[in-house]
């Protein structure tokens, strides 16, 4: 009893005190920012900023959500952004807790993922001694780790360089579009701030300029109205204009695709789209790009490399391509190509939506006619369920294997698993997919439905896009990041990297669940951190391709003619092993009973819930592209 009076005294003490911390400083930047959000594994030397956490969480701002390894911070810490469009951070103790974050570091560092990366450092007068878990110079020095995978690195060494040093990350995060690394030692982290609150108003600092070079979009909008046939190709980086990209292919009936990249940022049903061009993609894509007639095809926030080329050889980038961006060296990919217009996505496509004459119908096109027909303000109710949707529903492109896409085999096909996912969750949530051959199928095969679906087919959608609901939208008509309706793990594609990200999105919306395909390989691997989400109560529907293999490594062995090694792996009832955890737990063995899953039911549950599905080992997913890429 003594023990705990002592420890309770400790808690009183501490939460009367009054100074402001460097910890708290941190944290005041954060909640300016609307950051409500901290991934961390927490340590003796980061103290000072969970207090301020702490502290931040009473008053209603700032909280830590404590992942249970520092990678699945950092993933959690991409997720976040992805979902809300803020900073994303994360944090460690010292030595080997800011080495477990270099994983999920550098998979955000080669997606281009604004986020704060924070680590201790012991303090500085035992610098060089052998502290224990000690990082420095002298050590293991986690400075020089972190230098190849942020555009911003420093250590903080008096405590009148913090705050400047802070503001100087955050402003490198957010303009150089990735993450960033702080790493701050405990005495000048628990010291008192110089300081008493922020003296720099961050928030309009960090918002993207409207700017965009006059010339270049002057051109593009000659090279528009002077082409016969335009293809729209859309990337991640489109996100913020996609809403005027669609209309403006309206008025230039103009077809579109996108890389694996931009999956989701659009539906797949609309009239408009032709499929993924690139890994795991359609041909149907590849042949709009192809097609002699297309004289003007515009990139638009599109990273280029092996998951937006359909092959080694593919001239992706050629004369008849525009790239518009909004990173300056993104354009370093596209040399091939025939103009670059550099600025903000959305402003460069209101300027040209607003200024295109469409000669079709003759007269200029209202952009605020179009606002008008778009119902915004019209307080319309969105509808959950799709009673009216046929069940031959596809895609407008075609698909590689239709037969297996709606197969009636008592062993559910990958294939049919992807069309009855977005089925049973119909509008209800996000879809996430793990790297691997979770999201090889996605790409191909997993195409959401949403809200917008309903009667695209039966009218010509003169507006060119579908209309997201208010709580997809940003202040000021922008199309939010949550709009979109797919994620993926892409370039460093990252073992378990959309368990943490499924977390760190439903942390940023608690309201909306996330749907994650992932592989049985990819949960063994980092499963423990769905113990986060129950934590949280978050609505997580972890859903779980169970084949009994590492499948790309299986699969990629055969292609090859490689020696079959190191795929297997031991049978695991997910299911059981989520019940064990305490989460919800459901077992699906056939087609029967994935068809009789309560999708509704599960939605609407507090928590997350565990999927179990037995699939088909034997399904070769779409990844003839990478072999070809592996030269096999």
């Amino acid at each position: 009893m003594a023990e705990v009076s002592r420890f309770d005294d400790a808690r009183s003490a501490s939460l009367k005190q009054a100074a402001f911390e460097n910890g708290d400083l941190i944290v005041s930047y954060l909640e300016q920012l609307g950051v409500d959000a901290v991934f961390a594994y927490p340590g003796g030397a980061i103290e000072p900023l969970l207090n301020g956490l702490a502290r931040s969480e009473r008053r209603g701002g700032t909280k830590l959500i404590v992942a249970r390894h520092e990678a699945g911070a950092a993933f959690m810490a991409h997720g976040y952004h992805l979902e809300s469009g803020r900073l994303g951070v994360c944090a460690s103790t010292t030595g080997p807790g800011a080495t477990n974050l270099v994983t999920g570091v550098a998979n955000a560092f080669a997606n281009d993922v604004p986020m704060l990366v924070i680590t201790p450092q012991s303090p500085l007068p035992r610098d060089g001694r052998r502290s224990f878990q000690e990082s420095s110079s002298t050590g293991v020095n986690t400075l020089g780790i972190f230098q190849q995978i942020t555009h911003y690195n420093t250590l903080v060494t008096h405590i009148e360089q913090l705050e400047h040093k802070l503001v100087s990350a955050i402003l490198a995060a957010h303009r150089a579009r990735g993450p960033v690394h702080l790493s701050v030692p405990l005495d000048i982290m628990r010291a008192g701030a110089v300081v008493s609150q922020p003296g720099v108003d961050l928030a309009p600092l960090v918002q993207p300029d409207a700017v965009f070079g006059s010339d270049s979009v002057g051109q593009l909008k000659d090279a528009l109205q002077q082409a016969k046939q335009v293809v729209f190709l859309l990337g991640d980086r489109a996100a913020p204009g996609v809403e005027t990209i669609m209309q403006l292919a309206a008025v230039l009936d103009a077809k579109i695709i996108s890389t694996p990249h931009g999956k989701g940022l659009i539906s797949a049903y609309h009239s408009r789209f032709q499929g993924i061009i690139g890994f795991a993609g359609h041909q149907d894509a590849e042949t709009a790009l192809a097609d002699p007639a297309v004289d003007c095809v515009v990139a638009v926030g599109v990273t280029f490399g092996e998951w937006a080329a359909p092959r080694p050889d593919a001239h992706l980038v050629d004369p008849r391509m525009i790239h518009v961006d909004s990173l300056d060296r993104a354009f370093i990919e596209s040399h091939a190509g025939k103009l670059h217009v550099q600025g903000d996505v959305a402003a460069v496509f209101s300027r040209l939506l607003t200024d295109i004459t469409d000669e079709r119908l003759g007269r200029p096109h209202n952009l605020s006619l179009i606002t008008q027909h778009q119902g915004e303000s019209t307080g319309e109710q969105p509808k959950l369920d799709f009673p009216d949707l046929p069940e031959s529903l596809r895609p407008n492109f075609e698909l590689d294997s239709p037969e297996a896409f709606v197969s009636t085999q008592s062993l559910i096909k990958p294939q049919r698993l992807m069309r009855e996912l977005p089925r049973l969750f119909a509008g209800r949530g996000r879809f996430l997919a793990d790297s691997g051959n979770s999201v090889i199928w996605a790409i191909h095969y997993l195409h959401p439905l949403d809200r917008r679906t309903r009667g695209r087919r039966q009218a010509e959608d003169r507006r060119g896009g579908p209309r997201p609901d208010k709580s997809e939208r940003r202040a000021g008509g922008r199309r939010a990041t949550s709009g979109r309706l797919f994620h993926g793990s892409m370039e460093f594609a990252s073992m378990g990297w959309g368990i943490g990200a499924a977390v760190g999105l439903a942390a940023a919306d608690p309201a909306t669940p996330v749907i994650l395909l992932v592989g049985d390989g990819s949960l063994l691997m980092n499963g423990q951190e769905m113990t986060v989400a129950l934590q949280h109560n978050l609505k997580v529907v972890f859903v779980v391709l169970n084949d009994g293999c590492i499948g790309t490594v299986k699969h990629g062995q055969r292609l090859s003619g490689a020696e079959p090694v190191g795929f297997e792996l031991p049978k695991v009832d997910f299911a059981a092993m989520a019940e064990a955890m305490g989460v919800s737990g459901i077992k699906i063995g056939n087609l029967n009973d994935l068809l009789a899953l309560d999708a509704g039911a599960i939605c609407a549950r507090q928590g997350p819930t565990v999927i179990d599905v037995a699939i088909d080992p034997e399904e070769v997913p779409p990844m003839g592209a990478r072999m070809k890429w592996l030269g096999k």
